[in-house]
């Protein structure tokens, strides 16, 4: 999932298996196959996403050749694009639908916001957070190769959330806290999902009433910590 708002990344412990397909990935087709065949990517809306957008769009200069590796990769400021698979795991348990109102903690190179920004369509929007001022711009600058007008960035702190935008149908976050943000909670609408760490557990917490939620955890997760 893209990179958390303190400018790190998760890294998932499931990573593809090599035994599934031999040859590395070379395009991003080839990556998408390779996350269909190991039946991380399974939503065809998500998949149609996957296809459209190219990760090596988003990766620093002099690391195309490295674009389609099933691992993070440095976007400078001490970040990293996430790793696709983990970017995947978290939009398949998100489930975005067209029209969605979505906030994503933590934007980086942009990758996630423009995966989330093709999947809700136009009528949909994404309001992605970033602590580092550096990494927002380069965010803007590799979401202009899209041409999205359904992405609005800022600069701030991930775990206050966008009160002034609220209610959200998801919220998406790659850091790991002790306990869910009660802003977040706040600020998802009634019947909204949010998919973030706690731990190393990927929870999935689905809103039944205002005070009432319901909560799955997926163990076996690595992240780094919600700052």
């Amino acid at each position: 999932m893209g990179v958390s708002f303190n400018g790190r990344t998760n890294v998932s412990k499931t990573l593809y298996s090599r035994s599934s397909r031999d040859a590395p990935a070379v395009t991003n087709q080839q990556l998408v196959e390779k996350l269909i065949f190991d039946k991380v990517l399974v939503t065809p809306r998500i998949i149609k996403a996957f296809k459209a957008i190219d990760r090596k769009d988003f990766v620093l200069p002099g690391d195309e050749d490295r674009a389609y590796e099933d691992r993070p990769l440095s976007i400078g400021y001490g970040a990293t694009i996430s790793q696709p698979t983990t970017v995947a795991i978290m939009l398949e348990k998100l489930q975005p639908e067209l029209g969605d109102k979505i906030l994503e903690i933590g934007t980086g190179s942009g990758y996630l916001t423009a995966l989330l920004a093709k999947i809700i369509g136009g009528k949909g929007k994404v309001f992605s957070i970033e602590r580092i001022s550096e990494l927002k711009g380069l965010a803007e600058f590799n979401l202009r190769k899209y041409n999205f007008r359904n992405a609005a960035l800022f600069v701030g702190d991930g775990k206050a959330g966008l009160a002034g935008y609220a209610p959200f149908d998801g919220i998406i976050s790659s850091a790991s806290g002790d306990e869910m943000p009660e802003s977040w909670e706040t600020q998802l609408k009634i019947g909204g999902r949010i998919v973030a760490p706690i731990g190393d557990s990927l929870v999935v917490l689905d809103k039944a009433s205002k005070k009432r939620f319901k909560e799955v955890k997926y163990p076996g997760f690595i992240f780094v910590p919600l700052r």
